[in-house]
């Protein structure tokens, strides 16, 4: 019996095709911009910090921080202010910080019935906030778009007057929004509606002869996301499940500080969950969904509230639950079990760090965060979520869509200041 052994490798590798290449190489003016976004964030996430310290923070030679620091405060995106002594021999370093005229965001949040309207400057400062609370339910889309127009001209004015610049507008809705277009907002009755576009024609007729601000659009619960991520304090977790309660319930998942858009950018749409099958019916067409025994309108209808009565009606909750009214307690024991079952299963799924509750679920917190932390506990897989584990917990005051739409536009800034600069 004869046996062969396998074929040995060639000598030399056969010829193969040359590597694609990467991407042009980057030149010296790629490289500075990279740089001086560096630099500014550096600044912008330290509040206050000395060349010296952005030096060592970024990696960059001191001269060069040097250099890229005074281009910095020529176009008015840095400020200087006083000395700081570290305690070690030599000169004082002086102290930079992000300034507070100049360059700021534009976030507007259309929400079933109030509009919200706020700028942010590059520090992150709420500098303007309006709310007007409005029924927007079933009215034109091009109507609800004029009248937060007309509450952004406001904020405008007012920032004009602290000497903001508005380099960017940020359009925060309760629905499926991609490419510029609410795809489907059940609860406003809006369905393939060119947001982005009908709001830059409403802001150029009541603001004619000046500059168009680009306007882009987002999900309200994603942006509410991102502003718990950017401005809710030390203590905010990086990888997280928001929860928007509002008329509907919105989601959003942030994963290592990255929001989880999806493959069509429509992640999160949690108050569409069903949570019984059998139950009433929901304006997405479906039956049973999450908002509908969770929602705003079920809370106050469940609690013997005006279901229409918006922001006064929740107030209402809030005191009658304060006081121990049975048709309160009973009402938000109801929602928090629901929320806990499509919670635990998304939990099970997902294995997210923390749950935050937003919205109108921040001030109920009281009431609906130990029904739901007792369903987490009975339903998720790991022990990670026992009573207690301080997973589930209320958003900061900073968490809110039009803050997160309003930051998203610095933030766009800080990573490019160059193309924010305003000729001087």
């Amino acid at each position: 019996m004869t046996s062969s052994s396998p074929a040995s490798p060639p000598a030399f590798p056969e010829p193969s095709a040359p590597p694609r290449p990467l991407g042009p190489k980057a030149d010296k003016d790629t490289v500075r911009r990279h740089n001086l976004s560096l630099v500014l964030r550096a600044v912008h996430d330290e509040g206050e910090i000395t060349r010296a310290q952005v030096a060592a923070r970024v990696g960059l030679t001191r001269a060069a921080v040097s250099s890229l620091v005074e281009q910095l405060l020529e176009g008015g995106f840095l400020a200087e202010s006083g000395k700081t002594f570290s305690g070690q021999a030599g000169r004082p370093g002086t102290v930079l910080k992000v300034a507070r005229t100049g360059v700021a965001g534009l976030g507007i949040e259309i929400n079933i019935d109030y509009v919200t309207v706020c700028v942010v400057d590059l520090g992150g400062t709420d500098r303007v906030r309006l709310t007007e609370h409005l029924d927007n339910r079933d009215v034109p889309p091009a109507d609800v778009l004029h009248r937060a127009a007309r509450i952004a001209v406001r904020a405008t004015e007012s920032a004009a007057e602290q000497q903001l610049r508005l380099v960017g507008v940020q359009l925060a809705l309760p629905g499926l929004v991609s490419g510029g277009t609410v795809r489907q907002a059940p609860n406003l009755g809006w369905n393939r509606v060119a947001v982005e576009g009908l709001l830059a024609q409403a802001l150029a007729a009541l603001l004619p002869g000046r500059r168009a601000l680009p306007v882009g659009a987002d999900n309200e619960a994603n942006l509410a996301a991102l502003a718990e991520l950017w401005c809710g304090g030390p203590g905010a977790p990086r990888s997280f499940l928001y929860l928007s309660g509002e008329v509907g319930v919105g989601g959003a998942l942030v994963v290592e500080g990255q929001l989880l858009r999806g493959a069509h950018g429509f992640a999160g749409e949690i108050g569409h969950v069903v949570a019984r099958a059998d139950g009433p019916p929901c304006r997405c067409g479906a039956h049973g969904c999450l908002e509908q025994y969770a929602g705003q309108l079920a809370l106050l209808r469940n609690a013997g509230i005006d279901e229409n009565a918006g922001v006064s009606g929740v107030a209402l909750l809030e005191r009658r639950a304060a006081a121990g009214a049975p048709d309160a307690l009973a009402a938000l024991h109801t929602a928090g079990e629901h929320l806990g079952i499509v919670l635990s299963g998304v939990v099970n799924m997902l294995d997210p760090e923390a749950v935050v509750l937003g919205g109108i679920y921040r001030g109920l917190a009281p009431w609906l965060a130990p029904v739901v932390e007792d369903e987490l506990a009975a339903r998720v897989v790991s022990d990670l979520w026992a009573v207690g584990s301080g997973r589930l917990r209320a958003s900061s005051l900073a968490g809110d869509a039009a803050r997160g739409a309003a930051s998203l536009v610095v933030r766009e800034v800080l990573a490019d200041p160059v193309a924010y600069a305003e000729a001087r």
